[in-house]
């Protein structure tokens, strides 16, 4: 709010632009913007703007919201983490549904999509999830044809839960191993790699929530202005796009 509130005033400075005919001297003032993501006046037009652009990769086939979303307990250690816990669950959930749809056994085919980090939900409390759109369909892992999948399923929901789980709680680790997670206050004990191994066990009984359903016409997507980071995944095998 603060941003808002002084976005393009004094608050922020700004430029004086007068002309140089002596007779003239005319002088005007332009008050520096806030660039925060929430402004309306900042952000509102770039976010239409990157929707229409969105828009236009669209394909002619169904499509699917899936959204994968990090339990509490590992929500609570991002906040000192961000840009490392925030990058794997990135990471997890694309190659969940890379490994997932490329299985014959499945789908058998290399899928794109485009995903949103979110990193609160409705009720404004912080719920680290990722927001996918998904094409029903991909090419086929020998690149010769295009394979659909059915009007309202694209993959196990409970599969796609299991290997999230997996591969998460194992980039967590990792990461703890490489020393690229901090820890303070009433966390301040999992700094050990025994204490956090043992933190982590009961997440591997417990059901991560993933959601996937078909795209309507006049569903919306989200929450909001919470978009803060984009990825896209390419059917050409993974353009990773800050």
């Amino acid at each position: 709010m603060n941003a808002i509130e002084g976005c393009r005033t004094a608050a922020l400075g700004g430029y004086v632009a007068r002309c140089t005919n002596p007779a003239c001297s005319h002088t005007t003032i332009a008050y520096c913007s806030c660039r925060n993501r929430h402004c309306p006046r900042c952000q509102g037009s770039q976010a239409s703007e990157w929707l229409e652009a969105r828009k236009a990769e669209l394909l002619e086939v169904p499509y699917f919201h899936v959204v994968f979303t990090l339990p509490p307990r590992i929500g609570a250690i991002a906040f000192p983490n961000k840009a490392v816990i925030y990058d794997l669950l990135f990471k997890a959930s694309a190659e969940t549904l890379l490994t997932i749809a490329a299985d014959p056994k499945r789908l058998g085919a290399k899928i794109g999509f485009t995903a949103v980090l979110h990193t609160w939900g409705s009720a404004m409390t912080h719920h680290p999830h990722v927001h996918m759109i998904v094409p029903g369909g991909g090419i086929s892992l020998d690149g010769a044809r295009w394979i659909c999948t059915s009007e309202d399923f694209l993959l196990p929901v409970p599969v796609l839960s299991r290997m999230f789980r997996g591969k998460m709680l194992a980039m967590l680790k990792a990461a703890h191993d490489a020393g690229r997670l901090q820890f303070f206050d009433d966390h301040a004990c999992l700094a050990d790699k025994a204490a956090f191994k043992a933190w982590l066990e009961p997440l591997y009984d417990t059901k991560w929530h993933v959601y996937a359903k078909r795209v309507r016409a006049g569903d919306k997507v989200g929450h909001g202005s919470g978009g803060v980071v984009l990825l896209r995944a390419t059917a050409k095998g993974g353009q990773w796009l800050a």
